[in-house]
């Protein structure tokens, strides 16, 4: 019988390292309680700067905190969750060429893991589109953005170089239309590079499924974020849905507005399009990640339930958080948005709650109150709506970096962003495209199973 409480942290997002955080000041220096974190990668990517990786106003490096210097009075283990067995109270961990696969029992267990890219059954989508999801997606995008202008600049052939400087974004979210303003911003900046580019040749277009972007965002901001960026060029078409993409052509369709009676069920009246492009850019949704619909807790549209205190009422030990959770606001009776801002809030709930169940108090229930949104849409140009108040253009810009960069954890990384963010006033935007290096697959391999005397 193991004399230490083991607690277990499944993933190392916003949610699991604000839960790490908050266990850590309660038992970083109790010797009877042992706090794990896994995690696929061992830093903490700050995702709300993705789209400055693409544009290259951001460096790689500056937007992750390794997660040992976030958490230093945790046992970390890089690697990717395999299963999660709430009966036998272990989570399991692939195993790779060179890392054998672990089994890691637990007495407490947070889930954290995250989502990933929904497609919703296109896998033609899924295999030829770019995602936003993670610093590898980033880098990808932002080498493919480059490529292209590289290709076009000798391209004699008018609709293949047509297609070449053609970029869809698909989704009219927060990650769509940032990472199409700050896309543009790269091509209006890199094309000084490329002579026989013309600023008429580039297109970036944004597909929205729904009536209008930025769902949650008051409208006018709404209407004012899709001035500007049309300004600088960028082409909104709302109430299109991506049909396939198959490398060379997106084949789009019109939806009907929800609620509108216009249209028939059969589908008559849907008008279909292509758009010549060579890159699409996938931000249009996100589902669980599959270990999660593996696992043996019960799901809801592929999320895990929980209660109001976050855990999950068939293993009182459990708890999920983030994306992965499947949590009904009490009061609208719908499931609160997937938002880093829900993940931290929950996970701070979390935590608490199981410091409760350890220390026998009571807990308390999560209730979500949003404290506002920012969003910027390129060029030193942004929208806001905080403390019950709406800001659109600089100030919004303005309040949107001063907020995210008191947001990343690490004084260096701030100190790392404040200087390439001032470096970007001066000089233009570096166009090296960077080679990928090669990533090891996940294999099947025999567990080893961590016993007391390893610790």
């Amino acid at each position: 019988m193991r004399g230490k409480r083991r607690i277990v942290i499944a993933g190392g997002g916003f949610s699991g390292v604000e839960c790490a955080r908050r266990l850590e000041v309660e038992f970083g220096d109790d010797h009877n309680t042992e706090i794990i974190m896994v995690s696929e990668d061992n830093f903490l990517l700050f995702t709300p700067m993705l789209p400055q990786v693409v544009s290259g106003m951001l460096e790689t490096r500056h937007i992750v905190t390794p997660i040992r210097a976030v958490c230093e009075k945790i046992k970390f283990y890089e690697g990717r969750v395999r299963g999660i067995d709430p009966y036998g109270k272990t989570v399991g961990l692939w195993g790779t060429r060179d890392r054998r696969g672990v089994s890691i029992h637990y007495d407490f267990l947070v889930v954290a893991l995250g989502s990933e890219s929904n497609f919703f059954g296109m896998t033609d989508v899924e295999s030829n589109a770019y995602t936003m999801k993670t610093l590898g997606d980033a880098v990808a995008l932002r080498n493919r953005v480059i490529d292209m202008l590289e290709q076009s600049e000798n391209e004699t052939d008018p609709i293949r170089r047509r297609s070449l400087l053609n970029f869809v974004v698909v989704g009219g979210g927060f990650a769509g239309v940032e990472t199409a303003g700050e896309l543009m911003d790269l091509l209006l900046d890199a094309r000084k590079h490329y002579h026989t580019i013309q600023r008429e040749d580039i297109r970036v277009v944004v597909l929205e499924a729904q009536s209008s972007i930025l769902p949650g965002f008051d409208q006018k901001l709404a209407e004012f974020a899709v001035r500007k960026m049309e300004d600088r060029g960028v082409e909104f078409r709302l109430l299109t849905a991506v049909q396939s993409f198959d490398g060379n052509e997106v084949k789009i369709k019109s939806v009907a507005a929800v609620g509108s009676s216009s249209g028939s069920s059969s589908g008559n009246n849907k008008k279909t399009d292509v758009i010549m492009s060579r890159t699409l850019i996938w931000t249009a949704g996100v589902t669980p990640v599959n270990t999660i619909k593996r696992a043996m807790l019960k799901t809801e549209k592929g999320k895990v339930v929980v209660n109001e205190y976050m855990q999950v009422p068939e293993f009182p030990g459990v708890f999920a958080v983030g994306d992965c959770a499947f949590s009904v606001d009490p009061d609208t009776k719908i499931p609160v948005p997937p938002t880093a801002q829900v993940a931290e809030a929950q996970a701070k709930v979390a935590a608490n709650n199981l410091i409760s169940l350890i220390r026998n108090r009571k807990m308390q229930k999560f209730v979500y109150k949003q404290r506002g949104q920012m969003a910027i849409i390129g060029k030193r140009t942004g929208i806001a709506s905080i403390f019950g108040m709406n800001i659109s253009g600089f100030w919004a810009w303005f309040v949107w970096r001063g907020i995210y960069l008191f947001k990343i954890p690490s004084a260096e990384k701030r100190l790392r962003v404040l200087l390439d963010w001032s470096i970007d006033l001066f000089y233009d935007r570096d166009i090296s495209r960077l080679r990928l290096a090669k990533q090891d697959t996940d294999r099947e391999h025999r567990d080893l199973d961590e016993v007391d005397d390893l610790w």
